[in-house]
């Protein structure tokens, strides 16, 4: 789903735990993306979380204590599928985090991971590595 830029979106959760943050490999993929998802037409991000995680993972976000963590963009051109945003958010969560549905496995990466990852999401690793969330 796109903002009204046209600027293609992805709510996504970060969540931390023991300066590792969990990532999740769709089936078929290589590489490893902060889970989430694009807004369903009259989501908000909120909404578009929740439902993102319980698809991904049948864990229960608290909508009431996401906080948003950051937006990171790649722009036009770049090799990877820009233009592209990702927008960040922490938050609560109830059940235990099982794959499901598209979701191959679950990992918890370290800094060292990064190369891992795609490359916005290497933006946020990035972030929270330098705030010294990510060993």
């Amino acid at each position: 789903m796109t903002n009204g830029d046209g600027v293609p979106e992805k709510v996504a959760w970060v969540l931390v735990r023991d300066d590792s943050v969990l990532v999740t490999r769709s089936h078929g993929r290589d590489r490893f993306y902060l889970p989430g998802g694009h807004r369903e037409p009259g989501e908000s991000d909120g909404e578009t979380l929740v439902r993102e995680i319980d698809e991904e993972l049948r864990a229960a976000i608290d909508p009431g204590s996401m906080v948003h963590f950051g937006t990171f963009e790649i722009g036009e051109g770049h090799p990877e599928h820009g233009p592209f945003r990702m927008i960040c958010y922490t938050a609560d969560h109830r059940g235990e985090l099982i794959p499901s549905r598209e979701i191959a496995e679950k990992a918890w990466f370290r800094y060292a991971d990064r190369y891992r990852v795609s490359v916005i999401d290497g933006l946020v690793f990035d972030a929270l590595y330098e705030a010294g969330r990510l060993a």
